[in-house]
């Protein structure tokens, strides 16, 4: 009885003390329910859970308000001329629509995002089109090639870039490689890093796989910096299933963006804070960050470089997509290999299908790899159908682009997909481009992408097994950490 007494005592207390510290995280009543229950009916599996997946902003508001510190002081006055050249910028871009002036305002302020002009902007479909233009300008690299990739396989490609950034580096171009060791993990091979690292290849994982805390929070951006003048981003990582599909399929279906200019500039901004906190190396010199060269006025597309992740005070990419379907008075196109939403962005795009706008949403058929995605996906889709959407199933190979248009007037290209973890645990990477001509040319690339896909059937959906469903259905309650 009296191991029970202390044993009850020590539970009562533990309950208490985890019920006055979620209360106080001031989340929203929903999640702070659902932890309490997680830590407090099943503690051995909820604390755990909640290491990995459940910390908010505030468990990395010191070392982010610390490296903030280290930094700043490099970094403003190489940033100072796009400071000074975005003011001209903005005010053309405010007077062409409210909508404008609301978008860049919001980037602005939610992850203090500059609004580049001096920009050259080509986007690029496919695996194909992406590597034949990121190997000529790796070639063409003088001083600096900065790579950046969720996934970095060590196969057929994986090889020839290898040998392309060591042989770079013997000609004395540094040569620096930051990959993330979960998204890479299935295909690492030490080996190969230390062929790397004894070429002159300065490599360094995006933090570190002992560190249990951190986990589950992973750095999913996709960035290339050459000379400090040309970056890219989008959707696709470093692997040969870029180029042939893949296990299980014969295409890859995916966007990247390259960019020279200022653009670029902040894409370097980027990787220089992910290689501090990784290797404590300070990039941030003028070498690393070359005068941009003037573009003509015709040739001008302005674009914000937009970040998130889990240590960000705002959910700025996902802000950012609701902002831009809210916006919307005619059409949103949106590409995601798979839709596992929150509930704000939800409810954004039920309300402008309600509203009348042309809402489309285009998501692959099947799953690559991990299938529980594709199985919470499921009911989510039901209920966009429900609201007007129309809902697409890419079944031409594996459908992996993550991209946004509104009304032809405003895009968006980047690393991250609708879904929770996207938009709250992994650091990711967009770039909204302002460009009419740019965004009409991505509507285009959805409507032939279109051809190769097939409507979601509610009814056929219903049909199924009802164990089936009940499978999605228990899939969508991991919704979190998908």
């Amino acid at each position: 009885m009296h191991l029970g007494t202390v044993l009850s005592l020590l539970f009562t207390g533990y309950a208490a003390a985890v019920a006055v510290f979620l209360v106080s995280e001031n989340r929203r009543p929903q999640s702070t329910l659902a932890w309490l229950a997680a830590l407090i009916v099943v503690p051995v599996l909820g604390l755990p859970a909640y290491v990995l997946f459940g910390r908010g902003r505030r468990a990395f508001s010191r070392r982010r308000v610390l490296l903030m510190q280290t930094l700043e002081p490099t970094v403003l006055p190489i940033i100072a001329p796009v400071l000074e050249s975005q003011k001209r910028t903005i005010a053309q871009l405010e007077g062409e629509s409210a909508a404008h002036r609301r978008l860049i305002n919001l980037a602005r302020r939610n992850s203090a995002s500059l609004l580049t002009r001096e920009n050259r902007v080509d986007v690029l479909q496919d695996a194909e089109a992406f590597y034949g233009r990121l190997l000529e300008d790796m070639r063409a690299a003088r001083h600096s090639i900065h790579h950046q990739y969720y996934i970095w396989r060590t196969d057929s490609f994986g090889q020839a870039l290898k040998d392309l950034l060591v042989a770079k580096a013997a000609d004395g171009v540094e040569v620096r490689v930051l990959f993330d060791p979960v998204g890479s993990l299935a295909d690492l091979r030490p080996s190969y890093f230390k062929a790397l690292r004894k070429g002159g290849v300065k490599v360094a994982p995006t933090s570190s796989l002992g560190a249990v805390h951190t986990l589950s929070y992973r750095n999913h951006r996709k960035i290339t910096v050459i000379d400090g003048a040309v970056g890219y981003t989008g959707g696709m990582n470093i692997g040969q299933e870029q180029l042939d599909g893949g296990p299980g399929f014969t295409e890859w279906r995916d966007t990247q963006v390259r960019m020279a200019g200022e653009a670029a500039a902040m894409l370097q901004t980027v990787f220089s804070v992910d290689w501090y906190n990784s290797t404590r190396e300070n990039l941030f010199s003028p070498i690393y960050f070359p005068e941009i060269p003037d573009v003509p006025d015709k040739d001008e597309v302005p674009v914000q470089i937009l970040t998130s992740g889990p240590d960000s005070h705002w959910a700025a990419i996902r802000q950012v997509y609701v902002a831009m379907i809210l916006s919307a008075e005619r059409q949103v196109l949106v590409q995601s290999p798979f839709f596992v939403p929150n509930a704000t962005v939800a409810d954004a795009l039920r309300q402008a299908a309600l509203a009348g706008v042309d809402v489309r949403l285009m998501v692959s058929a099947r799953a690559s790899g991990n299938k529980m995605p594709e199985w919470a996906t499921n009911t989510y889709l039901t209920e966009m159908v429900e609201a007007g959407v129309k809902v697409l199933l890419y079944e031409r190979g594996y459908l992996h682009a993550k991209t946004i248009v509104m009304d032809e007037k405003v895009c968006s290209i980047g690393s991250t997909n609708i879904d929770i973890r996207s938009f709250s645990i992994n650091y990711e990477l967009n770039a909204v481009i302002y460009d009419r001509s740019i965004a009409g040319a991505l509507a285009e690339d959805f409507a032939r992408d279109e051809a190769f896909c097939r409507g979601f059937s509610v009814d056929e959906y219903q049909a199924r097994s009802p164990l089936l469903r009940f499978r999605d259905s228990t899939a969508r309650l991991f919704s979190p950490l998908l």
